[in-house]
C-alpha cells in the first residue's frame, strides 16, 4: 500500500524553549525514540485508521515526535536557530480536531451525518477541547493532500532544496525538502505577502500567506521551518524531481509582481501549472 499523499509543513521547536507540560511529554517521546520522517505517513494513517475501527471520532492520545539538529537548517547572517534538539510533535489528535471542525464548516448536514453519524454540535464540542489543549495555541504541523500550496514555496531559498532518490518510487527514504530558520520564513512570507496584497489583492494567494504568517508568529522565533513533499513523491518520477522549479519559480512571480514583470509572472506560473496540473489530474482520476 503506497504511502498517503500528503505534503507537510512542520515548525521545529528547541526543546528547552517548550512549555513545562509539552516538554516532558516530548522527552517521554525521545526516550521511547523519535519517529523517522520516512514513517510519519504510514504512523499518521494506522493511528486514525484505529480509531475509526474503535468507532471513535478522534485518535487517541499517542504522543510522536520528530527532530532534527540546528545544524540541519541553513541560515542567513541575521537568523539563529536552537539550541538542539529541535522537535515537532506531531500533533495528529489536535489536528485531526481541526479537520472535523473545518468539515463542519464546509460540508452539507446530508454529508455530515453519513460521515460522522454524531450530532455536530457534539463533534464541534468534542473538537474544540481538544484543540483547546495545544499549549502554543497551534500545531506543528499543516498538512494537504495530493499538492503543496504554491504560497508556501515563498518561505523557502530554492537553492536549499534537499532530494533524495532511490531506487524505486514508493522508498519510504526518496524525499524532497526545504529547511530554513524561522527568521527568514518570516521575513519572506512577510515579503511575499505585502508584495502579492498590492499587486493582487486580499484573497487568494494573499490568504494563503496571511494565515501561514499568523501561523509561524505561534512558534519560538529560533526555531526552524520544513516543506516536505512527503508522500507525494511516490507520484513523481527522479526526471520530475530533479527538474522540479516550483520554489525558485514562486519566488520568481514574487521579484516578478513587486517590478511589473507580468510576461514573466504568466512564463513562471504556466510551468507551476503544468507541474501541479498533472497531479491534480491523477488526483481526480486516480
Amino acid at each position: 500500500m503506497p504511502r498517503p499523499f500528503v505534503a507537510y509543513l512542520r515548525v521545529y521547536e528547541p526543546l528547552s524553549e517548550l512549555d513545562a507540560p509539552l516538554a516532558e511529554k516530548v522527552r517521554n517521546a525521545l526516550e521511547t525514540g523519535p519517529l523517522p520522517r520516512a514513517e510519519v505517513g504510514e504512523r499518521e494513517r494506522e493511528l486514525w485508521l484505529r480509531s475509526q475501527l474503535a468507532d471513535k471520532l478522534l485518535p487517541g492520545e499517542s504522543f510522536d515526535v520528530m527532530t532534527i539538529s540546528p545544524a540541519e537548517v541553513p541560515t542567513s547572517d541575521t537568523a539563529r536557530v536552537g539550541p538542539g534538539p529541535l522537535v515537532c510533535p506531531l500533533d495528529l489528535r489536535p489536528r485531526s480536531a481541526a479537520a472535523l471542525v473545518g468539515f463542519l464548516a464546509s460540508s452539507p448536514p446530508i454529508l455530515q451525518d453519513a460521515a460522522l453519524g454524531v450530532a455536530p454540535e457534539t463533534v464541534r464540542s468534542r473538537a474544540s477541547a481538544v484543540m483547546a489543549e495545544l499549549a502554543a495555541g497551534a500545531v506543528h504541523v499543516i498538512s494537504t493532500t495530493w499538492t503543496v500550496p504554491l504560497p508556501w514555496f515563498s518561505l523557502v531559498d530554492p537553492a536549499q532544496r534537499r532530494v533524495v532518490l532511490a531506487s524505486a518510487q514508493d522508498d519510504p527514504e526518496r524525499q524532497v525538502s526545504w529547511r530554513v530558520a524561522m527568521a527568514d520564513a518570516r521575513r519572506r512570507v512577510a515579503r511575499a505577502l505585502k508584495v502579492v496584497k498590492g499587486s493582487l489583492g486580499n484573497e487568494g494567494p494573499a490568504k494563503v500567506l496571511a494565515d501561514t504568517g499568523r501561523w509561524l508568529d505561534h512558534f519560538h522565533p529560533h526555531s526552524a521551518v520544513e516543506l516536505d513533499y512527503g508522500g507525494l513523491v511516490q507520484l513523481m518520477n527522479d526526471k520530475d524531481l530533479l527538474e522540479d522549479t516550483s520554489a525558485a519559480d514562486v519566488n520568481a512571480i514574487v521579484d516578478a509582481l513587486e517590478t511589473g514583470d507580468a510576461e514573466e509572472v504568466a512564463l513562471r506560473y504556466e510551468t507551476l501549472r503544468e507541474f501541479w496540473g498533472e497531479l491534480a489530474r491523477r488526483e481526480r482520476h486516480g
